[in-house]
């Protein structure tokens, strides 16, 4: 039985967001030595990691592009920091209802052409990661302090998905697919 492959399907900002969010990372990793923090480039996640076959980027690929030829590019608006729990920083995403819209078709049309995505554990919160899992728990109060002080805003285009394949060490782009239609 082949060893399954972890994949996660996530938008990527295009910069300068990407490389201010990469820096806001990069200084949680500094601050508290996460190394999630900085495993992943800055992403919003609609796929959470996926255990399939190293097949799957092959078989999913018709599916993916044939759905982001049918959606128009749209904006996200980032602002400010928040936290789920004591486990993850991340920045908010203030346009959730449009992702969250996105997502619920993207999931539909996975769906209808027979791709199995297992439904969410819980309701999808559009957000950008800063660290997670690994913060320790003695500087989990310094860094809300630090982030709570803090103001960022950003607004970018998502022009594409991104389909992220686990190496084994790393995580590498598999797949992506351009959002066709123009608003």
């Amino acid at each position: 039985m082949p060893i399954p492959v972890l994949y996660l399907l996530a938008i990527v900002p295009p910069e300068p967001v990407l490389g201010q969010v990469w820096a806001l990372k990069q200084e949680v990793h500094h601050l508290t030595g996460s190394r999630n923090a900085i495993r992943l480039r800055p992403h919003i996640t609609l796929w959470p990691p996926l255990h399939r076959p190293a097949t799957f980027a092959q078989e999913v690929y018709p599916v993916l592009s044939a759905f982001a030829a049918q959606q128009k590019d749209f904006a996200v608006t980032l602002r400010n920091f928040d936290w789920f729990e004591n486990r993850t920083l991340f920045v908010r995403v203030e346009t959730k209802i449009i992702l969250q819209e996105f997502n619920a078709r993207l999931s539909k049309w996975c769906r209808d052409k027979g791709v199995e995505i297992p439904p969410e554990k819980q309701p999808f919160t559009p957000h950008m990661t800063l660290a997670t899992r690994d913060l320790p728990a003695d500087q989990i109060n310094t860094l809300r302090q630090l982030f709570a002080a803090r103001v960022y805003s950003a607004t970018f285009p998502v022009a594409g998905l991104t389909l992220f394949r686990h190496s084994g060490t790393a995580w590498e782009i598999a797949a992506e697919f351009s959002l066709t239609l123009q608003n």
